[in-house]
């Protein structure tokens, strides 16, 4: 059952980790680039999450590149994609910064997108999460790789009011492109 934290309609936040980048010589933390796998899997994160019908209304995006060029990669796959506000201090963050830029989002927003990076989104999830379906929370524990999902609901008049526990992780998943060579 989905935690109910009052009154209100369901909300989601749905927790992107940047796809897989790569690590070339010199070139500073905030600026490595996507790898080669991490190209494919973008655009198919962005296809997963438009079949599933979990499109959001708003995305917070760290500003480091792996970040943005992943959410620009999953964009790129619908029609019209939502605002984007990219938040410096979403690169690097904690859980608590993190849900601390979560709970500065405008009310009218049902389905936030964050873009980010681990540990922190993994801690975010687990923080959040007061309940998952299947063995969802135990896939966040073990491992929550590049590319990963999880979506979390919960009822709410104002994200503002988003607690630890509040929230039922709903799905974990790891969306990948394939690769030139793969047959359908």
């Amino acid at each position: 059952m989905i935690a109910r934290t009052g009154a209100g309609p369901l909300r989601r936040l749905v927790v992107l980790r940047h796809a897989k980048s790569a690590w070339p010589d010199g070139v500073p933390d905030h600026e490595r680039p996507l790898a080669p796998r991490g190209r494919r899997d973008a655009p198919a994160v962005g296809r997963a999450l438009a079949a599933a019908d979990c499109l959001p209304d708003l995305v917070l995006c760290s500003t480091a590149v792996r970040a943005r060029r992943t959410w620009d990669l999953a964009a790129a796959q619908w029609g019209t994609p939502p605002p984007v506000r990219l938040d410096p201090r979403l690169y690097g963050a904690g859980a608590a910064h993190l849900l601390e830029a979560v709970r500065e989002v405008a009310d009218p927003v049902r389905t936030l997108l964050l873009v980010g990076h681990n540990p922190g989104l993994a801690e975010l999830v687990l923080a959040l999460a007061g309940d998952g379906l299947d063995d969802t929370l135990e896939h966040v524990r073990t491992k929550f790789p590049t590319s990963a999902v999880a979506v979390l609901a919960w009822h709410g008049n104002a994200w503002r009011d988003l607690a630890p526990g509040a929230a039922l992780l709903t799905d974990v998943t790891v969306p990948r492109g394939m690769r030139p060579d793969d047959t359908p």
